[in-house]
């Protein structure tokens, strides 16, 4: 099926300039995922150790995830954005499936009280990540089909959320409250890009709102996390003892750290050290220097890809700006989220860190998510990639214009 889609004429991979790819972009990603790769070989040693008898085991299995995520990185660079547009549909009932197949027994296997995986033998597929990504994919599609009626008529604008809340719904069934946040919050970007009036989004913005209020009212332990975070030294070995061993992890780094791999956290103190909290440990190890680098770097690829999407705005390529908006905006969500958690601005939320935290099915789609945005800016730039084009090397007499 890969093969399928995949042309052997231009790609930012294959051209008559060769390799031609937004390197900027590329470069900001492969530094977060190099920091990556070295932050869970630290923050997961003793945890491996003790687990596996090998302190090296999440570093090994993170490098596979690498490799996989590289070659899906290709292989969405490699597929031109008009195919993507064309499968959007079967791809949000691809979603679905995911999301009702994981609540089964016996498919969906449980972690902490979860139902976030689909086991097979030597690996989980978290669908609620490729759910997210699908999302946006027919969304942007659904603004291009409907644009005057979305930005004219109430119905363009609730049509959406007759996919969405039934979606949201089975991510709450997992239960997976932040990745429900983050699917909502990029949905709703999306739609005020897409020229839903002021009105209409000041409204969705409330009603969102007046949603997360009755969902944490719904669950006690929802509420007892929003009551914890705001003084989690009141139950600092109870609710609040995540919360404050991550604290502690902050106040001993102070400005330039303990030193990569020195961290005490890690040391069994801080659960979910090298997945949801692997950030307190990086700032353990690298200090504030290093922790406001590691925002700055993510703040340059969030920046670039919102960049991106506008370029494929101005070229007319309406359905890839909107891909672009809205992988960026889930970026930013996952990204806020994360860090919230661990300095404590936000109630604990299990959400990993895009690129940063270990777990297969989000470093994967990460890479996905990159692969897409060099695709859109390939086309946005060179104006070529259309699957109805014919193409030769007439195509590529001239340099394009690299002036961004």
């Amino acid at each position: 099926m890969i093969f399928g889609i995949i042309k052997p004429y231009p790609s930012p991979l294959i051209s008559g300039r060769g390799i031609d790819l937004d390197f900027a972009m590329l470069a900001g990603c492969l530094a977060l995922l190099g920091l990556g790769l070295v932050m869970i070989t630290s923050a997961s040693s003793e945890v491996a150790a003790a687990q596996s008898g090998n302190p090296l085991y999440h570093m090994f299995r993170h490098l596979v995830y690498v490799a996989i995520g590289v070659f899906a990185c290709i292989v969405t660079m490699m597929v031109p954005i008009a195919t993507w547009q064309k499968m959007g549909f079967t791809m949000l009932v691809g979603a679905f499936g995911l999301l009702v197949l994981v609540l089964v027994p016996g498919i969906g296997r449980e972690v902490n009280g979860s139902m976030r995986w689909i086991g097979f033998s030597f690996f989980n597929v978290q669908p609620s990540e490729i759910a997210k990504v699908f999302v946006v994919i027919y969304l942007a599609g659904y603004l291009v089909r409907r644009q005057k009626e979305v930005r004219e008529s109430w119905m363009g604008f609730f049509k959406p959320f007759i996919v969405l809340l039934p979606m949201a719904g089975l991510l709450l069934m997992e239960p997976d409250f932040g990745a429900t946040v983050v699917m909502m919050g990029a949905a709703a970007a999306m739609l005020f890009l897409g020229g839903v009036g002021l009105f209409r989004f000041s409204l969705m913005v409330l009603l969102a709102v007046g949603a997360v209020f009755v969902l944490v009212q719904a669950q006690p332990y929802r509420m007892a996390r929003l009551v914890t975070f705001t003084d989690p030294w009141s139950d600092q070995f109870g609710s609040g003892y995540q919360l404050t061993q991550a604290l502690i992890a902050f106040g001993r780094g102070e400005w330039l750290g303990v030193g990569l791999g020195n961290s005490v956290q890690k040391q069994f103190y801080l659960p979910e050290a090298h997945t949801d909290f692997v950030f307190s440990v990086l700032a353990e190890e690298l200090g504030v220097v290093g922790s406001l680098l590691t925002v700055a770097l993510f703040v340059f690829v969030t920046v670039r890809a919102l960049y991106i999407g506008l370029w494929a705005e101005k070229a007319k390529q309406f359905f890839a700006a909107y891909v672009a908006f809205g992988l960026a905006f889930l970026w930013i969500g996952q990204f806020l989220i994360n860090i919230g958690v661990n300095v404590g601005l936000l109630p604990t939320k299990g959400l990993t860190l895009p690129f940063l935290s270990y777990g297969g099915s989000s470093l994967v789609i990460c890479c996905a998510c990159v692969g897409l945005l060099l695709r859109i800016e390939w086309e946005s730039r060179t104006h070529l990639g259309s699957e109805e084009h014919e193409f030769n090397e007439s195509d590529f007499a001239e340099e394009p214009n690299h002036g961004r």
